[in-house]
């Protein structure tokens, strides 16, 4: 037969083979009819569905539709979903996902589980990518849809989970949302046995190739494990381990490396001995067969596990003769540069351990320096990470042509090295090696240095980090940098110091004197460099999100720069009080939860200490003032929980926050003022009491400021036993050594005594109150001076306004002239040279000698 005479055959062919098509897509239209006119509306869909997979264009199923669709009162969903599904009509699939994300969805519930049944009836490759996410938020907000997909899996799990998973990931991670809701199932045994078999699907699916590239059945695989571990890590035999460690490839999209890497650390915790065995058992596997691909597998999956299970891994990795045979291998055998590039991420993975360290600087050293100098892509900053990883660690190791005849620690090459790729980054490379190789080397103090005084550098590392703002590695490596760059040393007791010596001496080793650059001048200093640079607005915007390790390394920054009360206005002014108002507050809430971090309260504290409250909080703006008080009250506490501890504590977070508090007082407005008294007052009277001066000192500043309120004059002035206690307390301090805790205590006493009877009173009925006034008159500061003679004259004169204090002006009268009181007095005027405090001094002496 000719060939002409077979293509006009096919032809005829598949002419009466659409003519049969049709015939039968007329047929199957006109029997929905008729379903539909007797009211089986199921069977009336399911025939309409069969009919338009036949003919979507056959006249009499157009008309079928448009008889059941218009004769039907239907919802606009399952317009969209017939018209998407049933005639291939894209823009009708991603209306029905703007329905479904909008206000209308809660419409969709009685048509929901038909819009599924729908959609799993045609096949997934007629439809969009709209199909995944249909299929997933039907799932999502309707109970019936969710009963429905339960019943289809336990009724055929494998040929329905091949149905669902095609469609997408949203589609395929539903069916695992569905297995894990017991709510849906008839017993226990019954879900049991659909989550076991899904879970074995979602490996076949991986195995059937051995490489996961969209992840898919990872992810799966991942929710379920992490749901069922114990139960369900038994399915995970050796052939499945292989597949799931074959998806830790190099070559892979990292997305996909990181599903693996939750897979198997989950599956590494429970299988034990197992795991172990077939780990073992792949990367030895892999190495001997000395093949590039395989090759490239032993060392990228160790390299992702060392994280993972590092004592198994360094084990494997310190096998005897791994690197001794390895390297020539390198050398001799593969040009390709991914064997060499997952080589060089497992011995970066590897510098973790100490022992691996060891091995690396002892056999890989050349090798790595070899790369430095001549690799391509994003080798050399990789080999200059691993060698900064070695020298910062103090392994003697050569680069290039240097000698190794002492501990070579010099990073000054490599540093080199890391801000010239920082700066420029060339096709192959990332930023993310230059990065982690920085932070690392600026651990040194001769590093922290050089990289402070390079303006160049600093610019060019917070461009980096916003530019790449949505990486976590590179913004947590960057922040490191900057964190290394601010850090103080801690200040250590001489006890601590000792300590110190002593543990030195125990580990045969002479104790190591710190470095000159790290003294608080030249700390001082790089921190003025760091904010110079505008690093805080840059912390500012890298902070929109949630990571919580991007939030403690930025407090922890903040805490250092705000040291300096030179550099707070310019932190104000790039956004941190806001920022760490922020991050304050989140951390109370986390109290409780392991160690309270306190770097944020602690940094805030610093900044409002030197500040003008108006201008931080000025009226209407946000955070309000009141937000800051929380944080720097919870400052006040011991993390035991108590105000007073007789452990050893940090006192200067105390210290600093009562001095922000005193200042918050002290703004116009007086509602922080007032909730500083209503949250704070217990915790600073009760350090009031304690045994450092400087606390003791701010405290009573703190409640001088405090009595210019109300609310904080009446915790004096109510006429209670409590408050006449205060008093006591507060005339007492107006008698100690400390000369600002004496002018506070009379400034308060002037204040409290210019308004309230009751104060006057109740300090009558102490003993000592008008010999200690008297000295506060007669003291060597001027300041102090002028409180104790408007303390002194508010007593004797108090009846001038008020007729009813006529005899509490007598007792104050007569207690002055006790003693020589009234010689003391006149023998502090002689003294006074200013016109003001002479004024004030005459009038209370001329009410005690006339009357």
């Amino acid at each position: 037969m000719s060939s002409s005479i077979k293509v006009a055959a096919q032809r005829m062919n598949r002419k009466l083979s659409e003519e049969r098509d049709s015939q039968r897509a007329s047929l199957l239209a006109n029997e929905a009819v008729d379903f539909f006119n007797v009211g089986d509306k199921v069977q009336a869909s399911r025939k309409l569905r069969e009919a338009a997979a036949l003919g979507h264009a056959n006249p009499d199923v157009q008309a079928a539709f448009l008889t059941i669709h218009n004769d039907q009162l239907t919802s606009p969903l399952l317009d969209l979903v017939r018209r998407y599904a049933l005639y291939h009509n894209n823009s009708a699939g991603d209306e029905a996902v703007k329905y479904l994300k909008g206000p209308e969805a809660a419409t969709a519930a009685p048509v929901a589980r038909e819009c599924i049944q729908i959609l799993l009836e045609c096949r997934q490759s007629t439809m969009s990518d709209a199909q995944d996410f249909i299929v997933a938020e039907l799932a999502r907000q309707s109970p019936a849809v969710r009963e429905y997909l339960a019943t289809e899996l336990q009724a055929s799990t494998t040929s329905f989970f091949d149905n669902v998973y095609e469609r997408g990931d949203d589609a395929a991670n539903c069916l695992r949302s569905i297995v894990l809701d017991d709510k849906l199932w008839p017993t226990e045994d019954v879900r049991l046995r659909v989550e076991d078999d899904l879970f074995q699907l979602f490996l076949a699916k991986l195995m059937e190739t051995g490489h996961d590239h969209d992840g898919r059945a990872l992810k799966g695989i991942a929710l379920l494990l992490i749901a069922d571990t114990q139960r369900l890590h038994t399915f995970v035999d050796e052939e499945a381990l292989e597949a799931i460690m074959g998806s830790l490839d190099l070559r892979l999209p990292a997305d996909v490396r990181g599903q693996a890497t939750l897979v198997l650390s989950k599956y590494f915790e429970a299988a034990e001995s197992t795991g172990r065995e077939y780990l073992a058992k792949y990367v030895r596997s892999h190495i001997e067969r000395r093949k590039g691909d395989d090759l490239v597998l032993a060392f990228s999956g160790s390299a992702h596990l060392f994280p993972v299970i590092p004592q198994l891994v360094a084990q494997l990795f310190l096998t005897d003769g791994f690197l001794a045979s390895t390297m020539p291998l390198l050398d001799r055998k593969f040009s390709s540069p991914i064997v060499h590039d997952a080589f060089l991420n497992l011995l970066n993975a590897a510098c973790m351990d100490g022992a691996c360290r060891a091995a690396i600087a002892q056999y890989c050293a050349s090798w790595l320096s070899e790369k430095v100098s001549n690799g391509t892509g994003k080798q050399p900053s990789v080999a200059a990470t691993v060698l900064a990883k070695l020298r910062t660690s103090g392994l003697g190791v050569k680069i290039g042509n240097q000698r190794a005849d002492k501990a070579d620690d010099d990073v000054s090459e490599l540093v080199d090295l890391f801000k010239n790729s920082l700066a420029v980054v060339e096709e192959g490379k990332t930023v993310s090696d230059s990065i982690e190789g920085l932070a690392y080397t600026s651990l040194k103090s001769e590093v922290k240095e050089s990289l402070a005084k390079d303006r160049k550098f600093l610019k060019a590392l917070l461009d980096t980090l916003d530019e790449h703002h949505d990486s976590p590695e590179v913004v947590v490596g960057g922040l490191s940098i900057i964190s290394n760059l601010t850090q103080y040393s801690p200040n250590l007791s001489e006890e601590q110091k000792k300590i110190s010596q002593l543990k030195a001496y125990a580990n045969a080793k002479k104790p190591v004197e710190p470095s000159l650059l790290e003294n608080e001048d030249h700390v001082r200093a790089r921190c003025s460099a760091v904010v110079e640079a505008g690093a805080v607005a840059s912390l500012t915007r890298l902070n929109r999100g949630r990571s919580p390790a991007t939030a403690q390394l930025s407090d922890k920054i903040l805490l250092s720069l705000s040291k300096n009360p030179k550099d707070r206005g310019k932190l104000a002014q790039q956004g941190a009080v806001k920022l760490l108002v922020l991050h304050a507050q989140r951390n109370l809430k986390a109290e409780g939860t392991a160690q309270q971090n306190t770097d944020a309260a602690h940094a805030l504290a610093r900044v409002l200490i030197s500040l003008n409250p108006a201008h931080i909080f000025p009226g209407g703006s946000t955070p309000d003032i009141t937000d800051a008080v929380p944080p720097l009250v919870a400052l006040l506490k011991s993390p035991s929980g108590e105000v007073l501890s007789d452990q050893a504590r940090d006192l200067l977070p105390v210290f600093e926050s009562l001095l922000a508090l005193t200042n918050l007082a002290s703004a116009p407005n007086p509602s922080a003022a007032s909730f500083i008294t209503k949250s704070a007052w217990d915790e600073v009277e009760d350090l009031l009491l304690g045994n450092n001066e400087l606390i003791r000192r701010a405290a009573c500043e703190l409640i001088c400021n405090l009595t210019v309120i109300p609310t904080g004059a009446e915790k004096f002035a109510d006429g209670t036993k409590r408050a006449a206690q205060r008093l006591h307390i507060l005339v007492a301090m107006a008698d100690v050594e400390d000369l600002p805790t004496r002018r506070a205590a009379g400034g308060a006493l002037a204040m409290l005594t210019e308004q309230y009877a009751t104060v006057i009173s109740a300090i009558l009925d102490l003993k000592r109150a008008p010999e200690i006034l008297l000295e506060l008159c007669q003291d060597e500061d001027t300041g102090v001076v002028h409180r104790g003679l408007v303390v002194v004259r508010n007593m004797v004169c108090c009846d001038e306004e008020d007729a009813q204090n006529k005899n509490l002006a007598l007792r104050a009268r007569e207690a002055f002239k006790k003693k020589d009181e009234l010689d003391k007095l006149k023998n502090a005027l002689k003294k006074i040279k200013e016109p003001e405090l002479f004024g004030i001094g005459v009038q209370a002496l001329k009410v005690l000698v006339e009357k």
